[in-house]
């Protein structure tokens, strides 16, 4: 009998948990991918709090030239960054335990490797969070759809990337100037300038701002007035009402008359399905291309593919392109290589004597 009510009450205790994790009651929506989620981001956190302050240099090119990324190292805010694991390391599974030391660990850029991968766990948990509060509330999924745009962006550039490279110390560093280096070096080795799926991103991300401030100062130009004129329009809202906030038809019929008619949404549901299609799928193709780059699968190579009757070449701008590749190319990693890997695969002209 003391089993069988030991038993009832730690059903009890576990359904309670149960009830508590899944309750949409709370202040703060938990669910089962939050309790993966709370613990992961909470460490990704906590070490790059720790690391950018006091975290010793790292020897990213695995050449034992270590680069100092933190606070106490001689960084600022704008130099400072977490600094990718060593080369060395490649992509070798690198937590605290496989090191011979902490201090070896510290060395080759452990701390990197720790936060990007509770981070992409963390933000994958996220989204699947969205989702199913989405689904307790009888929600339908787009949120979580639509936060799988920058899901795919960051395990891009912080997963796939260095996968395609062989090694961490390819991926993004985390820090402004680290973002900038990672950025400059992807042009240079992969013409992500040139690349079509770089473009959409592109237009993904300015459409994206250039819709939503249309949006946003549309609305806004075109509430409907429920106070004086001594008053804020804003006071005449209610939250939950029923009434319409803002006249869609006065919205509609001035930017018709701004543009042309057919250039100007008359269903609302149309709209915001639109202004959240827009940046998300641009950022998709973005993260679907620096994931082809990351195999080498470049933009495009257009250079000295203009030429004259006489076969001379007649510059554009893919060669203006290619000349300051081939200079960042060069400064990049200075010490790691001889030479640039274009001019190295380049084979030496042949001189009498």
């Amino acid at each position: 009998m003391t089993a069988t009510l030991e038993r009832r009450e730690s059903a009890s205790l576990w359904g309670r948990f149960c009830d508590w994790v899944t309750s949409t009651e709370n202040r703060l929506y938990i669910g089962w991918f939050g309790v993966l989620m709370i613990p992961t981001l909470l460490t990704a956190t906590s070490v790059f709090i720790i690391a950018f302050i006091a975290a010793p240099p790292v020897d990213i090119d695995g050449i034992r030239e270590p680069v100092s990324g933190s606070l106490l190292y001689g960084n600022n805010i704008i130099s400072g960054a977490i600094i990718p694991t060593s080369a060395a390391i490649g992509l070798h599974f690198y937590p605290i335990w496989e090191a011979a030391s902490v201090d070896e660990w510290l060395y080759n850029g452990g701390p990197y490797e720790l936060i990007v991968l509770h981070f992409l766990l963390g933000v994958a948990c996220y989204m699947g969070r969205e989702w199913e509060l989405s689904f307790r509330l009888g929600m339908r999924p787009w949120i979580a759809v639509a936060y799988s745009a920058p899901v795919a962006a960051a395990t891009a550039v912080f997963l796939i990337y260095p996968i395609g490279q062989g090694s961490f110390s390819d991926g993004m560093p985390l820090g402004i100037s680290g973002t900038f280096n990672f950025m400059i070096v992807f042009q240079a080795e992969h013409n992500i300038l040139m690349h079509p799926f770089h473009m959409l991103g592109v237009a993904g991300v300015f459409g994206g701002s250039l819709f939503s401030a249309m949006h946003g100062s549309l609305v806004t130009s075109s509430l409907i007035r429920e106070t004086t004129e001594n008053e804020s329009a804003n006071a005449g809202y209610k939250f939950g009402q029923e009434e319409e906030t803002y006249n869609i038809v006065a919205a509609h019929g001035y930017f018709g008359r701004l543009i042309f008619q057919y250039a100007s949404f008359n269903n609302s549901r149309s709209l915001h399905f639109f202004l959240a299609a827009w940046p998300v799928v641009g950022i998709w193709f973005t993260a679907l291309g620096i994931s082809t780059m990351a195999f080498n699968l470049n933009g495009f190579n257009f250079n000295q593919s203009v030429v004259d009757s006489q076969g001379r070449v007649i510059n554009t701008w893919a060669d203006i392109i290619n000349r300051a590749n081939l200079g960042m190319e060069v400064m990049h990693e200075r010490n790691a290589h001889n030479f640039p890997l274009d001019l190295a695969s380049v084979e030496a002209p042949f001189v009498n004597g």
